[in-house]
Order: C-alpha cells, then sequence, then structure tokens
C-alpha cells in the first residue's frame, strides 16, 4: 500500500502532488529600506527552502489587505505594486525550483484590533505608538486586546472599504502568480473578531446572532471568490474553537465551514485559539486534528489540519483516516525546512530531490 500522505489532491483546477503543506507562519522581517510590507531576500529563502524541501503546496505568511491591517510594521502586505512585484519573484522561484510541482498561494488577512504591535524578537510588547511607527486600530467594538491599545469601532463605511480590499489584493495576488488564496478568518484578527461573540458586541446588521457575526467573512469570501478566477481554488482559516466559555465552539465553526463552502470556499484550514488573553488550550500533539474531522465528515467540505503534528507518522495517521484531506506543517518545517523529503523517505514514497542535492538521497537509513 501507498503512503495516504503522498497522493495528489485536486482543488477545482489546482493539482497537488501530495497532502503535505506548508502553514502560513509570519516572519516579521520586512525592512523600511525595501520599503513597507514588501517581502525581501529573506522571505525569498524562507518560502524557497520549503519548495526545494518538497512540500507540494506553500501558504505565505499573512499578507495584509491595507498598510491599517499588518499585524506588526515588519508584516508583509499585498496592497500596492512594488509588494505585488516582490511576491512575483517569490512565485517565479517557487513554480521553478519546487521539487514537488510545488504551489505556492498567499494568506489575505487585516489584524483588526490586534494591528500595530510589536513583533516577538522586538524585545517588546504590546501596541507600538503612533510615534513610534504604529496607527490606530479598528474592530467590531471598542474593547481591547490584553495588553494592546482600545481600538475604533469600524464604521459601515470601514467596514466596505476592507471587503473591498480583500478583493483589490485577490486580484493583486492572481497577477504576482499564487496559485490559490486563503482567507484570514482565525487567531482572533479581523475576521475573526466579527465571528467570535466574546468580542463581537454589536447590534447593526455586523454583529448581534450568529448570522451577524459571520456575515463579514462570507461577504469577503464573497468579494473575493468574485475577482480570482473560476478555476482557481479559496482556502479560509478559521478558529474552531475559542477554548473559553461563552465563544466559539466546533457546532457553530461546522455551521460556519458548511455556509463558507456554500459561498465558493473549497477547503478549510481549521486552526483554534486566538480571540482573547484568557484562552485555555490544552495543547498537545495533534489537539486540533478533531476540529478538523468533525468539520470534514459533517459539511463534506474538504479540510487541512495543523497544530503540533511534527512527524510523518502523525502526518500519515491523519490522512490515512479521514481526520484531514492535507496537514500544514509549521514549525517543524522551521526545523527542518526538508521535512517531505524525510517524511517521503520514511513513508516508503519516491519524492523528487533537487539535482544539486541528489549526492544526498539517503538510500537505506540517515
Amino acid at each position: 500500500m501507498g503512503s495516504a500522505l503522498f497522493t495528489p489532491l485536486e482543488l477545482r483546477a489546482l493539482h497537488l502532488q501530495h497532502r503535505g503543506w506548508v502553514s502560513p507562519m509570519c516572519q516579521y522581517s520586512c525592512e523600511p529600506e525595501t520599503g513597507e510590507g514588501v517581502p525581501n531576500d529573506w522571505h525569498l529563502m524562507h518560502l524557497g527552502s520549503f519548495a526545494t524541501g518538497g512540500a507540494a503546496l506553500i501558504l505565505t505568511e499573512a499578507a495584509a489587505v491595507n498598510a491599517s491591517g499588518r499585524i506588526s510594521p515588519r508584516d508583509a502586505g499585498l496592497y500596492n505594486d512594488d509588494q505585488a512585484a516582490a511576491w512575483e519573484r517569490i512565485t517565479s522561484f517557487v513554480h521553478r525550483h519546487g521539487t514537488a510541482d510545488t504551489k505556492i498561494g498567499t494568506q489575505l488577512a487585516h489584524a483588526g484590533r490586534k494591528a500595530s504591535s510589536y513583533w516577538p524578537f522586538s524585545g517588546k510588547q504590546g501596541t507600538v505608538a503612533v510615534a513610534d511607527g504604529g496607527w490606530p486600530t479598528a474592530g467590531p467594538g471598542t474593547s481591547a486586546f490584553d495588553g494592546y491599545e482600545a481600538p475604533s469601532a469600524m464604521t459601515e463605511e470601514q467596514i466596505g472599504g476592507v471587503i473591498a480590499d480583500f478583493a483589490a489584493a485577490a486580484v493583486r495576488a492572481v497577477g504576482a502568480g499564487f496559485d490559490t488564496i486563503e482567507i484570514h478568518g482565525a487567531h482572533g484578527y479581523l475576521l475573526h473578531q466579527f465571528q467570535s461573540p466574546l468580542v463581537n458586541d454589536r447590534t447593526d446588521r455586523w454583529g448581534g446572532d450568529e448570522a451577524g457575526r459571520n456575515r463579514l467573512t462570507l461577504a469577503v469570501v464573497d468579494a473575493v471568490r468574485n475577482v480570482i478566477p473560476d478555476s482557481m481554488p479559496l482556502l479560509l482559516r478559521i478558529s474552531a474553537s475559542d477554548w473559553a466559555e461563552g465563544g466559539l465552539d466546533i457546532e457553530a465553526s461546522v455551521r460556519m465551514a458548511k455556509a463558507a463552502s456554500e459561498h465558493g470556499v473549497d477547503l478549510v484550514d481549521v486552526s483554534s485559539g486566538g480571540a482573547v488573553a484568557y484562552q485555555q488550550i490544552p495543547v498537545g500533539p495533534g489537539y486540533q486534528t478533531g476540529f478538523a474531522a468533525r468539520i470534514r465528515r459533517e459539511t463534506g467540505v474538504r479540510t487541512g489540519t495543523v497544530g503540533l503534528l511534527t512527524s510523518a507518522g502523525q502526518a500519515e495517521h491523519a490522512v490515512a483516516t479521514g481526520q484531514a484531506d492535507g496537514v500544514f506543517i509549521a514549525r517543524a518545517a522551521l526545523r527542518d525546512p526538508h521535512w517531505w523529503l524525510r517524511a517521503a523517505f520514511e513513508l516508503g514514497h519516491e519524492l523528487a530531490w533537487p539535482p544539486q542535492y541528489e549526492r544526498a538521497v539517503p538510500r537505506h537509513s540517515f
């Protein structure tokens, strides 16, 4: 029997050689000298190494759809032509050198009330002051994430502007050569803020009941779906649970996944948490796979799973047992950018190596 992890998958017209993928991972590495939100040599090396390491699909870090949607001043964006040109350099490299006919997608995002924050290795925490290069933030209401400055409540006009910004970024993504797009609706960023009853206390059509709280995410899905080719798959990352009393749970996330599929989403990338600082997450190997499995089983929507999946055996098990259609690798890929080449060897699958590295192909053992 062959490996389940290393079987192909079709998403609309996109052919993925196998089901081992790269999860979006922020690098906080855009620099003033290369332009606001412009990816640079670090991003080329970081993402390119996964392509030469055998990943079938790479998702970039969150690319902000406007300047105020960046998580930090060092975050990447996709809201101007300089950024799009820099991303095109990276997509071209991935397409040319990917050893698994590698495809690449971008994750479009807006950080909402968690924007304008310090990057993790800055030595500081919380909101970057305007005087230090930060900016005012906005969200569904005026409640702040713990340790951050309070946002302003978004107006109807601002909400419409964000929806249009997602669509404009999607157009740039297509032009930059991306093969797919993921909408970031998780981890306590703007779309998740609107979804979560722990954050969204609006009483207008963008809040209130579950339908109102989900309205912005689905409007963004519609806006992006309408401007990208019908042949291009659309992904949505969600937080399946807020891990806090009164927050989102798996039942609500099953309903969201079903609705997203009806609006044109082809795969739901299932993560969790991030809405509130007092969440209680029982972290452990594969702690989120059950969410992906239930969404897949109850809706028929394809899912990807992520979260402390570090070994080839874990990833194989998740796909072989029907818990998910694919596995997104994150920190394990940072430790070993050639994770997929090693996993293929361990699972008895032949995966092409870069010709420059063929002398290192293992024959019997590492």
